[in-house]
């Protein structure tokens, strides 16, 4: 990545931002002077810029002109110690990025530059070189996969199906897709169609005119005039009522709609990007959605994998969202011990990327440590830890035995081995049910006959039926 250019007379501003950036490993490079920075463009430009307003030689007025006509797409701050209006309207009229005024917070002047830096990056990434919106991480193939198909897809205005199960980030991998699409100065509009009544939803998608049913005093746009231009997702599509699934359809097919209770059609120039945690063909086969709004909305398919399936993905997310719950509550920075990290990696996480959000916002709140250990975790968390310790104190305990048996070059060690293991959980499983061997052996999953097979080879008592 190209650096960010510091521009401005004073050395004091300049110190400041550099020792900052460098901080963020941000590569920088600093003038004292517009007319500097305009001749340092013969070598290349930055990947965004933060200058000073009134320097001496040309204003940062002009430097801003000279970067908009040379590199339009180019993100550019400016500061200033005049806090007047003038200047911040004509800093925007420039075409400038954001506004600054001096004094300022160095973590607000450092957040401007990263989101600059980010649209820069967006802006010049290429269709196969898409960067993940900050939310959407992973270095997991499946998860790179997902970032390539948001590559092919940045110039495309064909409708797009996410699968995945609920809290996998649908919602983030479809304003992805508007970001980086030919719609994203338009509107991104999303709504989850399990969430909102049936009797409601038509009007919520479709709007509808005054005096179209009690309580409409006046009439009122839908999702759809709402994302005119843009993009509207829509989330958990399998739940979407059948007679919804026709109008949607329709307009699909026609690219026009009715509002509630009108008469005039209107046009809709919308991407659709629908989301479901269901298998939509099993659906179909149920008779629970159209066949042929399935096939309209299924002209490309991602799918999101769950988290169990991208373990490896587990330490990044989760020091990302202990970072961003402690800025967003303004509470200490935490980390996780190796540790945890590595139990975290163990889980199954049912809830996904959002329960592992969730728990991380859980434990900036409530751990009072800088180091977050296995013991913070909340009690339900140390309930399945127990467990995990404890059959890895069996597995190791076992292990032992093995090296010890290995050692002594004991012969036949997998069958006597074996034989252990199986006399001691048959032994508690009698004692579990009272000696019932039906009981027993059903959850063993075995065989009443094995089950009592095995009671005579290994010479264990069974008492009851």
């Amino acid at each position: 990545m190209k650096p960010v250019w510091i521009i401005d007379d004073d050395r004091s501003i300049r110190w400041v931002l550099e020792k900052a950036l460098a901080r963020e490993n941000i590569e920088f490079r600093s003038f004292s002077s517009a007319d500097e920075a305009v001749q340092a463009l013969a070598h290349g430009a930055p990947q965004a810029a933060i200058s000073d307003i009134r320097m001496p030689g040309s204003s940062g007025l002009d430097l801003l002109q000279t970067l908009r006509e040379q590199y339009p797409h180019l993100p550019v701050i400016i500061m200033t110690a005049y806090s007047d209006l003038e200047s911040a309207v004509s800093s925007f009229q420039g075409g400038a990025f954001e506004y600054l005024p001096k004094p300022f917070d160095v973590v607000h002047a450092i957040d401007l530059i990263r989101r600059a830096l980010e649209q820069s990056q967006r802006r010049s990434a290429s269709a196969g070189e898409v960067l993940a919106a900050p939310d959407i991480l992973g270095q997991a193939p499946a998860m790179q996969e997902v970032f390539r198909a948001i590559g092919r897809l940045a110039q495309s205005h064909a409708t797009v199906l996410i699968n995945g199960e609920s809290g996998t980030g649908k919602e983030l991998v479809a304003l992805a897709l508007h970001r980086h699409s030919p719609r994203a100065e338009k509107t991104f509009v999303a709504i989850n169609t399990a969430a909102i009544p049936k009797d409601l939803l038509e009007s919520e998608l479709f709007g509808h005119e005054r005096g179209a049913f009690t309580g409409a005093t006046a009439a009122r746009r839908g999702r759809f005039e709402q994302a005119e231009g843009g993009t509207l997702f829509l989330d958990e599509i399998g739940d979407m009522p059948a007679e919804l699934q026709t109008r949607l359809l329709r307009v699909l097919s026609d690219g026009s709609f009715y509002r509630v209770g009108g008469h005039q059609p209107v046009k809709a120039n919308v991407r659709i990007i629908a989301a479901t945690h269901q298998n939509l063909e099993e659906r179909v086969k149920q008779g629970l959605f159209r066949e042929d709004l399935f096939h309209r909305l299924n002209v490309i398919r991602l799918r999101l994998p769950p988290l169990r399936e991208r373990r490896e993905d587990i330490p990044l997310l989760a020091k990302y969202f202990l970072q961003k719950s402690a800025r967003e509550l303004g509470a200490e920075q935490k980390s996780f011990s190796e540790a945890t990290l590595q139990y975290l990696m163990a889980q199954d996480f049912p809830g996904n990327v959002r329960q592992l959000e969730n728990l991380c916002h859980w434990l900036t709140v409530m751990t009072p440590s800088r180091v977050v250990e296995a013991a913070d975790l909340p009690p339900e968390w140390r309930a399945a830890q127990s467990a995990s310790a404890m059959a890895g104190e069996w597995r190791n305990a076992l292990a032992q035995q093995a090296a010890l048996a290995l050692q002594r070059g004991d012969p036949h060690i997998l069958d006597t081995l074996t034989k252990q293991f199986e006399s001691t959980l048959i032994t508690q499983a009698l004692q579990h049910t009272g000696g019932r061997r039906i009981e027993a052996a059903t959850l063993l999953g075995m065989g009443r006959n094995t089950l009592t097979r095995k009671i005579q080879e290994l010479g264990l008592d069974g008492e009851k039926e």
